[in-house]
């Protein structure tokens, strides 16, 4: 725990942490539309987790509204939407079944949503937002947590994002998964071999993965007794991935790579502050009072503070290396189709592509110095999945420095 990550903690969890859970229970952020049945492209899709926690009940094709089925949003009227059949949805709430209930209120917004997503310079391979098999989840139902998922399936995800998107000669030891057992310094000596930009890829990757290690320690199944389950932090899983003695220093490289991510896609958010500022981007759901509401909550998030020491030479712009950059992302991406478990899919691809669209603000700082004020911008411009992502994938890392503090404090009492 240095003087910086000290600082950042309380910076996190007294300053921001607040704002951001307060900004992701707003309707615009708590829906994400994502397709669960996209295949593996890497190989067979043998992984299919069978515990009931990642287990995904959507609501059966016919209780979804008709306004968000035919994608003709505008068409839609609340006499054509008979819901009064809804308790097959709520039988859906098994525990980790993905609850894919809308509220009357937000259906119509999602007309404009689609309108604003015109395919761009993405980041990541984003879902067909048309595909019959994409479907709005409400993020605030379905909570990131530990499902029992775990084993050569999600190991072998895990092991694919390392080996084929960290830049790798063959000649390195493997495997390149940090979590693997008696790696040798020979691959810390490759890695502070590699230009300045490459590791920071790496310890971007390493830092994603070990915020989602901290959700599920922090979120874990620590009972299941006469059908109601209780999740809570476990401070053993913990220890097994970031005490420093237990895993002979690793943890701590772990730990730093975190907060590394968190400043990247804190910069992100301060750098992108100008295009959401443009009067006519409206986080619309068709609720004007909770627009301009969450809008303004977006403006007055507090996205800065004195970084100057943190990013010392630290800077990502050649366009060659945006290119890289860009494809090892929507790699990443792709690999998410492969994870076995639903919720953890899900999970998995909101993160990703909250970072992907932080890299994509960061790459494009000129393009932002130059919005027109009132009209669209050719040069930059976000979806609102991106938006949605950006935010929520954000709260992700916002939600573990919190957790850490929390680990810190039952370890303390634990000794």
């Amino acid at each position: 725990n240095t003087p910086a990550s000290r600082y950042i903690d309380v910076f996190n969890n007294f300053k921001l942490y607040p704002r951001i859970k307060k900004l992701t229970e707003k309707d615009y952020f708590r829906y994400y539309r994502v397709n669960l049945k996209r295949p593996c492209p890497f190989w067979p899709d043998d992984g299919h987790c069978a515990i009931k926690d990642c287990h995904v009940e959507p609501c059966p094709e016919s209780k979804i509204p008709v306004g968000i089925k035919s994608g003709n949003y505008n068409k839609y009227s609340q006499a054509a939407n008979t819901i009064s059949d809804m308790n097959d949805c709520e039988q859906a709430k098994e525990l980790g079944a993905i609850n894919s209930t809308l509220s009357n209120q937000s259906k119509q917004a999602f007309a404009d949503w689609a309108r604003h997503d015109d395919a761009q310079d993405h980041f990541c391979e984003l879902d067909d937002e048309t595909s019959p098999d994409a479907e709005y989840v409400d993020l605030l139902l379905n909570p990131e947590r530990y499902t029992g998922y775990k084993g050569p399936s999600a190991w072998r995800v895990w092991n694919s994002i390392y080996e084929e998107n960290c830049f790798k000669p063959r000649s390195v030891y493997r495997p390149l998964n940090p979590l693997a057992p008696s790696r040798g310094e020979g691959f810390y000596d490759w890695l502070e071999g590699l230009c300045l930009e490459k590791r920071v890829f790496y310890r971007l990757i390493s830092g994603l993965h070990s915020s989602i290690n901290i959700h599920l320690c922090a979120e874990y199944l620590l009972d299941e007794g006469w059908g109601r389950s209780v999740w809570g932090p476990n401070v053993q899983e913990f220890r097994q991935r970031f005490d420093t003695a237990v895993t002979k220093g690793e943890g701590t490289r772990r730990l730093k790579n975190l907060y590394f991510l968190y400043l990247i896609e804190l910069r992100a958010l301060y750098k992108v502050a100008p295009y959401f500022e443009r009067a006519f981007i409206n986080l619309y759901t068709g609720n004007s009072q909770e627009d301009s509401a969450t809008k303004e909550l977006l403006l007055t998030f507090p996205m800065h503070f004195d970084e100057k020491s943190m990013f010392a030479g630290q800077k990502l712009e050649a366009k060659t290396l945006k290119e890289e950059f860009r494809l090892h992302f929507k790699n990443i991406s792709r690999i998410m189709d492969c994870v076995g478990c639903s919720k953890c899919r899900l999970w998995g691809k909101l993160q990703t592509q909250g970072l992907g669209t932080a890299l994509k603000i960061l790459f494009s700082e000129k393009e932002i110095q130059n919005l027109p004020e009132h009209s669209p911008s050719k040069g930059f411009q976000l979806t609102r999945h991106e938006i949605v992502a950006l935010i929520n994938g954000f709260g992700r890392l916002s939600t573990s420095i919190h957790q850490l503090h929390s680990f810190r404090l039952l370890l303390k009492d634990n000794r």
